[in-house]
């Protein structure tokens, strides 16, 4: 069996200050439903998307675009085992979003 939401190996580790990845992080989280996705990921630590859908009241096809856009700007990262998609935030990248917020 694949180990699931397995650390990002490719993830940010800049250091430093970044204009640009700063804004492509909020750009991401420019949403309520993205910020409630990453609080649900950070509070269960990973959560297959029909679980995910579940938690709220909107199509299971939007919430995927939604972890979709996540995930592209790194924040989330997401492993597929068969029919399951399972997701969990990019720790690597919320400390450096976090970083970069105390930078600005």
């Amino acid at each position: 069996m694949k180990e699931r939401c397995a650390p990002n190996l490719n993830a940010r580790s800049q250091k430093g200050f970044s204009e640009d990845a700063l804004a492509a992080f909020c750009k991401a989280l420019g949403h309520p439903v993205r910020i409630r996705l990453i609080r649900i990921l950070i509070e269960k630590g990973e959560c297959i998307s029909g679980d995910l859908a579940d938690e709220f009241s909107l199509a299971a096809s939007t919430v995927s675009e939604h972890l979709r856009i996540l995930k592209e700007a790194g924040l989330v990262q997401g492993t597929i085992d068969g029919p399951r998609r399972c997701y969990c935030v990019n720790g690597e990248a919320l400390n450096y979003l976090k970083t970069m917020m105390e930078k600005l």
